[in-house]
């Protein structure tokens, strides 16, 4: 019977395909405050600017408003989210009990610092048990380096890679999965040299790649996902004017084109190697298309749905924007903008922000599809290459059971990926 339910609610998932649009998906950043020193983020602690937070009974108006339009997934993000914990929890209850089976969101890791303290187990006990309870899909926890030392360094975090193990756990045992969550830089290992060819930066980062995916399987992760370099080349991090201030300009993230090519291209190798270990949430074809994009052009991705079925709200205003990245495009309140009179050709291909670009790939050929079938024939035909990793990204996911956070892996399922 659950099987059966799983699939009627899957269909009922894809159903907008058939009308030519994508299950809708919101990004909402409950605030702008953080505590981590992170260089590669424009929030970390010591950056002077107004800090802003949503009120609960807003977003609990967003969310209401999201139920009515289809929306299907909802992420809750910072700053730190868990800076307010309480208030995350009883919004991810509220959406559940709305009707949003895909709610997600994640930490810094700070609330897993002191995993000596006395008070350790029962306060992350406590934490996993409200989570639970809560009923969220997905939880990730940010990993930046294979290097305890450095990403500690980096976050200004010490003890927490520690307390993550620790933690690990305890979680499993109240039925969550925790996502080790990647954000690629430049210190993912001490070993990185700093400027060489594309091919040594291939060949660093897949050496890299390898050494971080062992570290987070021994740290007892099942999950892992890798968030894309949240910086743009040539001024137009400024043109876009982005709302969403993980963005910057530290080298630590800046990467040619040439080396983003190198950068996705060594992730995109390394991941058949342990995908049949551990669930890795980023879709291959996704890689491959931006590593196309970055050697080839933009023609060769489909466009990002951001500003047609998935927005994001910012915490400083509570309005809503296209992406994170489109700040200059301001919708107004979620639940007074009409999404009828969005122009429906607007295409963007600018950022490379994996939470809006990764389900815009995967989701283009099942459009094609649906609208234009003469046109998904036609990639069939002379990009078999591209289809076929499309849909071997999508047996891949059915395997993972769509990466839920609430449940073991079927390492007998992953298998048959190895």
């Amino acid at each position: 019977m659950n099987a059966i339910l799983n699939r009627l609610a899957s269909f009922k998932m894809m159903l907008p395909l058939v009308r030519g649009r994508a299950p809708g998906q919101l990004i909402i950043q409950l605030t702008d405050k953080c505590n981590a020193r992170c260089p590669q983020c424009s929030m970390r602690a010591s950056e002077n600017y107004r800090r802003s937070t949503l009120s609960v009974d807003r977003i609990k108006r967003i969310i209401d408003c999201s139920v009515e339009q289809g929306v299907k997934a909802i992420s809750f993000t910072g700053g730190e989210p868990f800076l307010y914990f309480d208030e995350i929890v009883l919004l991810l209850k509220y959406a559940k009990d709305a009707g949003i089976k895909y709610t997600r969101t994640g930490t810094n890791g700070f609330l897993f610092a002191g995993p000596d303290d006395v008070n350790f187990r029962s306060r992350i006990t406590k934490m996993a048990e409200s989570l639970a309870e809560a009923g969220v899909y997905t939880l990730w926890i940010s990993l930046d380096s294979a290097v305890p030392a450095i990403h500690e360094e980096m976050r200004g975090l010490p003890g927490v890679v520690a307390g993550i193990e620790r933690a690990l756990p305890i979680f499993y045992s109240y039925g969550i999965y925790p996502s080790a969550n990647l954000g690629i830089n430049r210190n993912i290992d001490r070993d990185l040299p700093d400027t060489v060819s594309p091919s040594g930066v291939y060949d660093a980062y897949r050496a890299a790649y390898e050494k971080y995916y062992r570290f987070v399987m021994d740290m007892g992760f099942t999950l892992v996902n890798a968030c894309y370099p949240m910086s743009l080349q040539n001024g137009d991090h400024t043109a876009l004017d982005a709302v969403y201030r993980a963005t910057s300009t530290a080298r630590l993230v800046q990467y040619s084109p040439l080396e983003k090519a190198a950068v996705f291209r060594a992730l995109f190798d390394t991941i058949p190697q342990f995908r049949s270990k551990i669930r890795i949430f980023s879709p291959r074809s996704s890689l491959h298309a931006l590593i196309r994009q970055y050697l080839l052009g933009e023609e060769y991705c489909y466009p990002c749905r951001g500003g047609r079925e998935f927005f994001f709200i910012n915490a400083r205003d509570g309005n809503t924007y296209p992406c994170g990245y489109r700040g200059q495009e301001n919708l107004g309140k979620f639940w007074e903008f009409d999404r009828k009179k969005l122009n429906s050709k607007d295409i963007c291909k600018k950022c490379d922000w994996e939470c809006f670009r990764d389900p815009s790939e995967l989701l283009g050929p099942f459009l094609d599809l649906c609208m234009r079938p003469v046109t998904f024939m036609r990639k069939m035909a002379n990009d078999r290459y591209a289809m076929r990793l499309w849909y071997d990204d999508l047996r891949y996911f059915s395997a993972c059971n769509f990466f839920n956070g609430t449940i073991p892996p079927d390492y007998q399922k992953l298998s048959r990926f190895d």
